[in-house]
């Protein structure tokens, strides 16, 4: 992480890093210590775009007016942080549109990415940050300049800044377009030794209880790795790569299939900094290892819920065949000058368990079994519609919304409540014409060709996409384990998991059994993780149900609480023998639905949670239990002897929020 970090402070043109790693693993303090190590840069005093001292650009008003008689000054690199919860126009900017109609001036308030010029732009949990404003992000970036194009009025300035993203894994991915955009990516796992964690805890103590102290010990080599830093930047232009290193990068970005030629473009570009940063102005083939691995992590093809992993060994395989054929070429006689042998590295050793291995059953709880996911199926593309037009600052792809922020397509204008955050010039000039006259006639000096009052103003109203929260609440009693049933049950679950993987939504997963109910998976936009905890989920013991269903309702409303506009589905896949009450007493009556269980169903309903029960009863007697919690939960009802991989996912959608009116509104 720190190297990827110091690469590109050298050289910015590689284009950022992405830090993947799970909480408490050290990564934004890293990002934070840079800015203190780098060199500092001059700027011109009160200069919102921090331009080059001596060249202003033409959209910066300050330097071109006050910044002619002030002294240039040296600071610290800036760090801008990007809040997740950022709008577009805080991120690239505003216009004062007012202000351009009245005095034809082009008065432009910067975003954050023009704070960010000649700095570093951290954002922390990208994976959560809306895929728009990555788009502008990642091209501004990649470009060098920020472009404002709105209301028929064009505003670009430099945009020069080191891109940092830091994401934990569990909470979902970045879309592999968004991946491929950032230039290196690596994976930090704070697994420490004793003695590492020893030496942590007393720099920690030592900078508390100091801190000035603290920095003046560590003066002297902070001053020794700017000064490297300083001296790689200046060898940089000087460092080259031979044709036949050239020809090993594009050969590994082959082998590794990796889509489009940016991977191939960033490890030349890394490899030679690289190169720079050691002293040397000849790439040699570790540096192309060292930059291919941060590199190719996220640039690999991948199907869904599969994590991204380098297979080093294919890695190694070519490097050291480059090697044999360089030495080939070279005049006979013994080369020691890599002595080291691949061989000898991990592969000798006896590979450790893997970490998601399901423990054996035998050493579990008596009478568990596992069984194996069914296989999934391709999920038809239906569009879901919320119950209301209430505006959602949420994303996703599977519903369409009145959006909260300023992305999603113009539909409309309405009186804003507070400042205008989105103005519609459009609805805000046919607010205003017809008083032009009257306006004019009480103008007590010359008036502007267009008077504007406050009350004239109307902001747009626009539509996106949001997507939903799928709780999955699985009945994993011993029952489940009759003919292989908990098989096409976790293939449906994965049907739909798959679905969500593409739609961006929500998902969540409670398995009950024995005498509890357990959350599995909270809510998360991780899919990858509900794909984990369906493998390893056992089935075996009583049933519950009571108690599945409070949980649920307890999971919903503290979502509900978390984020107002949450779209919840309920799907509940059982037989409905119930025989653990809600206080986890067992009971033998299976053969009629318990009071308690009907109660809980009837306060789904009452809260108005769109439920699916899935009835996975399949013996010669029927007692049918399941279509009596489907109608006390007002939910949709359905056998599984019904139930094609298909026959699931439709009739999930359907009790979709919204998608009931539009099955109302089909012809039969």
């Amino acid at each position: 992480m720190k190297r990827a970090l110091l690469l590109n402070a050298i050289n910015p043109r590689i284009g950022g890093v992405l830090v993947r790693g799970k909480k408490g693993t050290a990564k934004s303090t890293a990002v934070r210590s840079l800015a203190a190590l780098l060199p500092q840069v001059p700027v011109m005093p009160g200069c919102p775009y921090s331009c080059q001292p001596g060249s202003p650009q033409d959209v910066c008003q300050w330097c071109q007016q006050a910044g002619r008689t002030n002294t240039p000054s040296r600071r610290q690199v800036r760090i801008v942080d990007l809040p997740v919860g950022a709008t577009e126009d805080r991120l690239v900017g505003s216009l004062d549109i007012e202000q351009a109609i009245k005095s034809g001036e082009k008065n432009f308030e910067p975003g954050l990415i023009a704070s960010a010029h000649r700095g570093i732009l951290y954002i922390d949990e990208v994976n959560l940050l809306n895929d728009h404003l990555v788009d502008v992000l990642l091209d501004a970036a990649a470009m060098g300049r920020n472009y404002v194009e709105r209301e028929g009025i064009s505003v670009s300035h430099d945009a020069e800044f080191m891109l940092v993203g830091t994401m934990n894994p569990e909470e979902g991915d970045l879309r592999p377009q968004l991946l491929d955009r950032f230039g290196l990516a690596v994976e930090v796992d704070g697994v420490f030794e004793p003695a590492e964690r020893r030496e942590v805890v007393r720099r920690r103590m030592a900078f508390e209880s100091s801190p000035f102290d603290f920095m003046d010990n560590w003066a002297e080599a902070e001053q020794a790795e700017r000064e490297r830093l300083l001296s790689s930047q200046r060898l940089l232009a000087d460092v080259v790569v031979p044709d036949e290193i050239l020809e090993l990068i594009t050969d590994i970005c082959a082998e590794y299939q990796v889509d489009g030629l940016r991977g191939d473009i960033v490890m030349y570009k890394t490899a030679s900094t690289i190169a720079a940063y050691e002293g040397r102005t000849v790439v040699d083939v570790e540096d192309v290892r060292e930059a291919a691995l941060m590199a190719l992590l996220h640039r690999q093809r991948r199907q869904p819920f599969q994590q991204p992993h380098l297979v080093t060994e294919q890695l190694d395989n070519m490097l050291e065949d480059f090697q044999n054929q360089q030495r080939d070429r070279e005049p006979s006689g013994e080369d020691n000058s890599n002595n080291d042998d691949p061989g000898d590295s991990d592969s000798d050793r006896e590979p450790d368990p893997p970490e998601d291995q399901p423990e054996d059953p035998a050493e579990s709880s008596l009478g568990d079994e596992w069984f194996e996911i069914g296989d999934p199926y391709a999920v038809q593309n239906l569009q879901v519609q919320p119950p209301d037009r209430r505006a959602r600052r949420s994303s996703g792809r599977r519903a369409t919304t009145v959006s909260g922020t300023s992305a999603g397509r113009y539909v409309g204008a309405r009186v804003p409540e507070g400042a205008a955050s989105d103005l519609a010039l459009d609805a805000t000039l046919r607010a205003a014409a017809p008083h032009q006259q009257s306006r004019r006639d009480a103008a007590v000096s010359d008036a502007a060709a267009l008077l504007i009052e406050p009350w004239d103003v109307r902001e747009k109203v626009r539509e996106t996409h949001t997507g939903s929260l799928i709780l999955f609440v699985v009945d994993a009693s011993g029952s489940m384990g009759a003919q292989r049933r908990m098989v096409a049950v976790k293939g449906a679950v994965m049907s739909l998991l798959l679905d969500a993987y593409q739609r961006r939504d929500r998902v969540g997963l409670i398995a009950f059994r024995g005498t509890g109910a357990e959350v599995l998976l909270p809510p998360t936009g991780s899919v990858e993780m509900a794909q984990w905890c369906l493998q390893e989920m056992p089935t075996g013991g009583r049933t519950p149900l009571a108690r599945a269903l409070y949980l649920a309702m307890e999971t919903l409303e503290t979502e509900r609480l978390k984020d107002r506009d949450v779209l919840p589905l309920l799907v509940l896949l059982s037989d409905g023998r119930a025989n653990v009450t809600l206080a986890g007493e067992q009971s033998s009556n299976v053969l009629t639905l318990p009071d308690e269980v009907r109660q809980m169903g009837e306060t789904v309903a009452a809260a108005r949670i769109p439920a699916v029960v899935v009835d996975t009863e399949q013996d010669f007697i029927k007692l049918e239990l399941a279509r009596n919690i489907a109608d006390a939960m007002s939910a949709r009802y359905i056998k599984l002897d019904d139930l094609a991989a298909q026959s699931l996912a439709d009739a999930v959608r359907r009790e979709l929020p919204g998608e009931r009116l539009v099955d109302d509104l089909t012809p039969a």
